[in-house]
């Protein structure tokens, strides 16, 4: 929950402008009331936008909600469930989640959908257990519908809660471990798109880290909270990724 008009537009033409050709893709998910501006600002550039968050609704009695074809109409490319501190402060649980993850599905939309443990549950070595329970509610409702139709649009990211605004980062290893299970539970259920499948890594994510991480085999990318704020820390974050 950050930004103002000025320093939107400031932050995307900067992010817009410093981009190379072949750079990996890039989008940004705003919050829902500058997508808009955002839509504006990038609607030539190889930049998409989203949003970081929908309803579990298509449409109704629902005051204050968003739906996802609200975000589809705006040109959004990309949503955001289940965030962790969406899980934390608003009490989102997995079945939640996944029934949002459907109904931006239904819509058109790519969908990144965000696993994580607590610091308390890491130190239970609870890990795998946590992050797979989540997964597998993915799976679960996928498999309710039709997946192949969707399936390619679907991107997981792995976001440790403890590691999220704390300065505290997972280490590459660490954060390839759970890469690697994630990956292994995805082939299992969907042997011929295991591979294919996106795994991001949210966890404060800078420049002197993105490299390492981004080297491990499984992570394929980043959520990138802080350091999106600031275009070059960002801009340095793409071009460890490219």
């Amino acid at each position: 929950m950050h930004g103002e008009q000025t320093s939107n537009e400031s932050l995307l033409r900067t992010l817009r402008s410093g981009l190379s050709p072949d750079a990996c893709d890039v989008s940004v998910c705003v919050p829902a009331i500058y997508i808009p501006q955002a839509a504006q600002l990038l609607i030539e550039s190889t930049v998409s936008w989203g949003a970081q968050d929908c309803s579990a609704h298509q449409q109704g009695a629902f005051t204050g909600e968003i739906s996802a074809a609200m975000l589809s109409d705006f040109g959004c490319k990309h949503v955001i469930v289940g965030h962790s501190e969406r899980r934390q402060y608003h009490q989102e649980n997995n079945e939640l989640v996944a029934q949002k993850m459907l109904r931006a599905l239904e819509t058109g939309l790519s969908v990144i959908v965000c696993v994580g443990e607590t610091l308390v549950q890491r130190q239970a070595s609870q890990t795998l257990e946590v992050v797979s329970a989540q997964v597998q509610s993915v799976i679960k409702a996928l498999k309710a519908v039709d997946e192949k139709q969707w399936i390619w649009r679907v991107i997981l990211a792995y976001e440790p809660v403890w590691a999220i605004g704390t300065g505290q980062t997972a280490t590459a290893a660490q954060a390839q471990q759970v890469h690697a299970a994630i990956r292994e539970l995805w082939k299992h259920a969907f042997p011929i798109d295991g591979e294919k499948l996106r795994i991001l890594y949210g966890g404060s994510v800078k420049p002197s880290n993105a490299a390492e991480l981004f080297a491990q085999a499984d992570i394929d990318g980043g959520l990138i909270g802080g350091a999106s704020l600031k275009a070059e820390e960002f801009l340095a974050i793409v071009v460890a990724a490219s």
